[in-house]
């Protein structure tokens, strides 16, 4: 199932997303009488999204046929953020070896390195990226994410399937100089508001054959800056699933975005993208504040 975050007159609400185009889940229970939640953090957390996604995809479009009416066309949507309020966002440094080699640093090899990062950074696609007064090179990083469905402690890697709820894409920024003069300011160069966004699609495990086949690639201003497969991690999502387990109980809704192919610095006007295969681009455009009026 394709579902996403739609904004809308009465707020933000998810919504299944089909070829047609968008339709909300309000709209869906008002036509079928149904009751799922009608928001996508909701509907992970409640634990009904697996019967949401068996009822329609077993049941084929016939169960969606009553609700054609109410379908958004898809150029007419305007996405949020998947979410706003995760429990838990986890990030994950230099797990493509090559993105390792750019940095002139040494890829783990014997742990995910790892670092966590607050909602307040969080935004949706075509939002604004800002990068902050305090910096002067800032990055930007298309990854993939993995959302957890259930909660879960201390799972296999051969385990860590059955707890994923989907994935979707990212764009995770670094103010790099920040990092470059200590590496105990990971949290601070993280953690700017706007340096996490998220989404526009969220595709749970059936959409994708073989994930370990996925391309992601980091594109700046229409033009690949670095791509490189899933396979080519380190640390593969579901080994990232089940390490992260195994230090804390993960939640339903948590995000683990999975390390970038390589970095691009990011400067006032460009326009960054995650592409992946599969999912619809991630498409972010960048301000530098310092280039802008100071509040009043």
């Amino acid at each position: 199932m394709r579902l996403a975050t739609i904004k809308s007159s009465a707020g933000e609400e998810a919504a299944i997303i089909t070829a047609g185009g968008a339709l909300p889940l309000s709209s869906l229970n008002r036509r079928t009488g149904s009751v799922w939640p009608t928001d996508l953090f909701g509907l992970i957390e409640s634990g009904q999204l697996p019967a949401l996604t068996n009822r329609y995809r077993d049941g084929g479009a016939d169960p969606l046929a009553a609700c054609t009416a109410d379908l958004l066309p898809l150029a007419e949507v305007q996405f949020g953020p998947l979410y706003r309020r995760p429990r838990k966002i986890w990030g994950i440094g230099l797990n493509y070896r090559e993105h390792a080699g750019d940095l002139h640093a040494q890829a783990p090899t014997s742990s995910p390195a790892s670092f966590m990062k607050p909602d307040t950074a969080i935004i949706g696609s075509g939002e604004t990226i800002e990068i902050p007064r305090m910096s002067d090179r800032t990055t930007a990083e298309a990854e993939l994410g993995v959302i957890i469905g259930r909660r879960c402690r201390e799972v296999s890697a051969a385990e860590a399937a059955a707890v994923i709820a989907g994935f979707t894409t990212i764009i995770d920024m670094t103010a790099e100089d920040i990092l470059q003069q200590n590496p105990r300011y990971l949290t601070q160069s993280k953690s700017f508001d706007t340096f996490f966004s998220f989404g526009p699609l969220f595709l749970t495990p059936d959409e994708i054959p073989d994930l370990l086949e996925l391309e992601v690639a980091t594109v700046s201003n229409g033009r690949i800056h670095r791509q490189n497969r899933v396979a080519n991690m380190t640390f593969p999502p579901l080994e990232l699933v089940a390490y992260h387990s195994r230090i804390m109980t993960l939640l339903p809704g948590d995000i683990i975005s999975t390390g970038t192919p390589g970095a691009v610095v990011i400067a006032d006007g460009d326009v960054v993208e995650c592409r992946i295969a599969g999912f619809p681009p991630l498409v972010n455009p960048v301000v530098d504040l310092k280039l802008q009026r100071p509040r009043s």
